[in-house]
This record gives C-alpha cells, structure tokens and sequence, in this order.
C-alpha cells in the first residue's frame, strides 16, 4: 500500500475512536434504559479503561508504602472509605507527615537527621573520633572486632590481651610474616612466654597509636620486645630513654643489655660512665647482676679510672652473688668455680703492699702458693712467675679548662675570710668533673682547708671538705671531688669554693666568657653565691678539672 494511503487509514482509525469516545455517554444511557450492553466495546474504550484502572492501582500503593513508612500517619483507609477523594488523602497524609517530624524534631533532633540520611542509629564511636589515628587507639587492647588474641609472658604470669591482625601486620614485618606469610599461624590464640605482658602492651600500644609510654622498670623489657619484633621506631626510644637515665649504678646492667640488643651507641655510652665512675659502677648492686662475659670485658678494660682494690672486692661481691643465683653456697671452692678464669684478670700485683696485705690476702680466695707468690713478688729481688696481669691500668688523663689569660697578687687581696668564690658554667659536650684548679699563697708555702661544691638549680651534687698545700708559686692545685660527677650538656652548672688559710694569695685576670678545651667547649657567668670577688673577669677556681 502507498504511504500516503497508510497515513490516510491511521488517521481514519483516529478519528473513529475520538467519534465514539464522544458518542459513548448517549450509547451508555440507551443501552442502560434498554436493559443490556453490547457484548464487546470497542478497543479504544478497553484502552481508557485500563488506563484509568492502572492509575487507581497506583495511586492505592502509594498510599500503602506511605503507611508502612508512616505508621502514625495511617488513617486504615477511612477518608477514602467516606469518601474522600485521593488528592484529599494525600494532603491528610502530608500534615500528618509534617506534624510527626515536627514532633520528633523536638525532642530528638538527631533522629530527624539519622532519617533524612537513612540511618536511624544513634551516634557511633566512629563519628566521636574523626581520625584514624583515634579510632586505632580505640582498639588498643579491645575485644571489638579482636581476630587474635596472645597469651604473653610466663606459666603462672601470663596475661591475655587481644589484638587485631591487620593493624599488626602494617607496624612489624614479623606480625605480617606470622599472620599473612606462607607459615601464618592459623591459632586464635599465640603464646609469647619470653615477653614480659607491660612490656608487650607498651609495644602495642604503639602499634596502634604511636603513643610511647617508657618507665624505668620496663624500658629494657619494651627494648627487647621491639627488637624481637622489629619495631626500630620504638627500640630507638628505649634507647634514648636509657641514655638519659644512665648512671653509675646502672651502668654495667645497660653495658650488658647493650651488648645483648647490639647497640653500640649504647655501649659506648655505658663505657664512658663506668670508665669516669668506676669505683661507683663497681661497688653498685648492678654490678653484681651482670653475666660472666661481660664480668670478664669489664676486667680487661685498662681505662677503669679507680684502684685495683676496689675492682677485687667488686668481683668478690660479684662471685657470692652468682654462687646465689646458682643455688651455691658462697664457700671459697664455689666462688673459684663460679669466677673461672676472671679471677686472674684481676691486677692483684698492682695493688700496694698493704691493699694487698690486708685484702686479698686474707680473703681465702687464693691458695696458699698464689699468696706465698704474691708476697714475694713485693719484696724478693728474684720475682716469681705469677699468673695475674703486672702492669696497672691506665684509667684516664684528667683535663683542665683553664679560664684565665693570666694571673696576679697584690698585698691587699686575695682574702679570705669564710667567703664564697663562686662561677657558673656550662658545656656543650656531656663531661665529668672531677675537681677544681685553685690558687694558693702569693706569700711562700701554705697550707689551706677549703670546702668545694657543685650544684644545679640550687641542688648539691657533689661536694668535698680537704686540704692543699701551695707552694708560693702561682700554679693552680687541684682539689678533688670524692668522686667524678656526670655533667649534661646545655645546662648552666654552679662550682663554689670556701678558702680557710693565708690570707694573700694569687687571683686570676683578664677571664674568657667561652673556652674551648679540646673537643668540649665551656661557657662561664659570674655566679649570685660568689660573695668574695669572684666572676668572669678575674678571681678564684682558675680552672675545672674533668674527664671527656
């Protein structure tokens, strides 16, 4: 058929329905008085039907969405039943809609704005701490979401704590490679019984949230965690903790754990304060804790800075200790034993005649021909063959700061009359100070009492009553301290000295605010206790004795 021919049937077929849906109430109401309608209506009148039938059945699910959505809001359908009209119940539905948010809205507004962004949770932890690095430490030893859990030190001392593969894996390679390597653990719980339980939640709670808490009896425990899983952050911390806690007392314990955890800045650390302050490293009670070998690298160090007597007594001390720990008597045989061949790294032939008389001598560690030997090698011209070391230890040179360019008298000063000279300094390099340089009689030979103090903000740290005798001449004399004191750097420190003797004595002139003495450089200021004279330009304590 042509296309014109086409249009013109389709739009025939058009105006048809339009005639008919026209006509269609006149054809309704004849057929209604006639009692009887057609047997089938036209297409087009199906069409409308449907159509309309179509609306109504989505207009009623809308409306039964909308009551299950808003169950205040449902009527049960009785407008529509009294017939209300659709549009009547949708306005109905969209007060009571309003009305119940505004109800809601007033007494929980965060209920209002769960719903609007299809939440109806309260307020979760999660949105209370907005960063990651808050919700991480939120699970720092939590049972939220926990996927494994570690049973951590001893039989009888262990402790459960939970934990959380992934954050672990990400912190250490030695969690990833236990939880997510080709040997992953499949157990829910892992036992650690070589890890004290504070030392590993220390480790932990770094892991989750960078936060380092050390202390002081569980820093080398946390040490021995982090190294053992390979958390360099945090042995690095506990090193520097250590480093700033150094002392004395500790020092051979650290020199230990150092050796142990190959950390040379450490060691090297540890060897400074034992080499300065031997005679208090080694009367310490840490002293006695430490193991045979590094007993031993001690015995063999020549810059111990003390007495051969007192390196004998601390290795006594350290034998009866160890006789204990083994579950031994401290008889002489079991000291021998225990000491083996560190008995003979002991200089025992360096010792003076009398140390040696009346220490080693009489304590029964020897044998009868080892002291038969001994004494002869005092006193015979033909020495016998010993078996300890005969040449003394070298300890350390002293240092002198020297602060003055030069030195004077005249017959009116120096005075003393129970007066303070008194400086202030400071250094860049950590220092011991072992004692003072100070001037003596300008007027021939004299001897002097003199107190000296070193203090910090206020607090004595060391001080030292003696005596010195001067010759005349405008040399310093040093006076010593009982023992080397640690001193840190950057820190202003106070040096005082109380004079009781002749009168007149040399002081020194022209002084230097700064003086570089080797490889430390000093910083002086003049001191409020000095109540003598003295301060930067001229005066007493001519010059700071040390060890570097």
């Amino acid at each position: 058929m042509p296309t014109a021919d086409c249009r013109l049937l389709h739009h025939g077929r058009i105006m048809r329905c339009l005639t008919y849906l026209l006509l269609l109430p006149e054809t309704l109401k004849k057929s209604k008085k006639v009692g009887k309608l057609p047997d089938r209506l036209p297409v087009c009148y199906e069409i409308l039907t449907l159509s309309l039938t179509s609306k109504k059945q989505q207009k009623q699910k809308e409306k039964k969405m909308a009551a299950e959505l808003y169950p205040a809001a449902n009527t049960n359908n009785t407008n529509l039943a009294n017939g209300t009209t659709v549009a009547d119940a949708e306005k109905t539905k969209e007060v009571q809609v309003s009305q119940a948010s505004s109800s809601s809205a007033a007494t929980t507004p965060t209920t209002q704005q769960n719903i609007n962004n299809n939440n109806v949770d309260p307020p979760s932890w999660q949105c209370s701490h907005p960063t990651l690095r808050e919700r991480n430490a939120l699970m720092f030893n939590n049972e939220l979401m926990a996927d494994v859990h570690f049973i951590v030190g001893p039989l009888g001392a262990s402790q459960k704590v939970p934990a959380h593969k992934y954050v672990l894996a990400v912190g250490s390679s030695v969690f990833c490679a236990m939880f997510y390597g080709d040997l992953a653990e499949e157990e829910s719980e892992i036992h650690i019984p070589d890890v004290e339980p504070a030392a590993f939640l220390i480790l932990l709670k770094y892991m989750y949230s960078d936060e380092i808490d050390l202390e002081a009896d569980t820093v080398l425990a946390t040490l021995y965690a982090a190294k053992k899983y390979i958390v360099p952050a945090l042995a690095k911390a506990c090193v520097t903790f250590l480093e700033t806690s150094l002392e004395a007392k500790n020092a051979c314990v650290l020199l230990s754990q150092s050796r142990l955890f190959e950390e040379p800045e450490l060691t090297q650390r540890c060897w400074e304060v034992i080499d300065a302050q031997a005679e208090l490293a080694l009367c310490s009670e840490g002293f006695c804790e430490i193991d045979l070998q590094t007993l031993e690298i001690i015995l063999r160090r020549e810059t111990l800075n003390t007495k051969e007597v007192v390196v004998f007594e601390a290795v006594m001390s350290w034998a009866t200790a160890e006789c204990k720990r083994q579950g031994l008597g401290p008889t002489t045989r079991n000291r021998r034993d225990v000491l083996g061949k560190a008995l003979f790294l002991v200089r025992i032939p360096t010792m003076s005649l009398e140390e040696f008389a009346n220490g080693a001598a009489q304590s029964d560690i020897l044998t009868l021909e080892e002291t038969h030997n001994v004494f002869l090698w005092y006193t015979a011209a033909k020495k016998p063959q010993l078996d300890f070391p005969l040449s003394a230890r070298k300890g350390l040179a002293p240092q002198r700061c020297h602060r003055f360019q030069s030195s004077a008298y005249r017959s009116n000063q120096w005075r003393y009359r129970g007066r303070c000279d008194s400086i202030q300094f400071a250094v860049d390099k950590r220092i011991f100070i072992a004692g003072l340089g100070l001037y003596g009689s300008s007027g021939g030979k004299a001897e002097y009492s003199v107190k000296i103090e070193l203090k910090r903000q206020g607090v004595i740290l060391a001080q030292n009553l003696t005596k010195f005798v001067s010759d005349g001449s405008s040399s310093t004399f040093p006076v010593w301290f009982e023992h080397p004191v640690q001193v840190e750097q950057d820190a202003f420190y106070t040096v005082s000295a109380v004079l009781d003797g002749n009168e007149l004595s040399y002081f020194g002139q022209e002084g230097m605010t700064e003086v570089q003495c080797g490889k430390v450089t000093f910083q002086f200021q003049c001191s409020s206790d000095s109540t003598n004279g003295t301060g930067v330009q001229g005066g007493q304590i001519p010059e700071l004795v040390f060890y570097a």
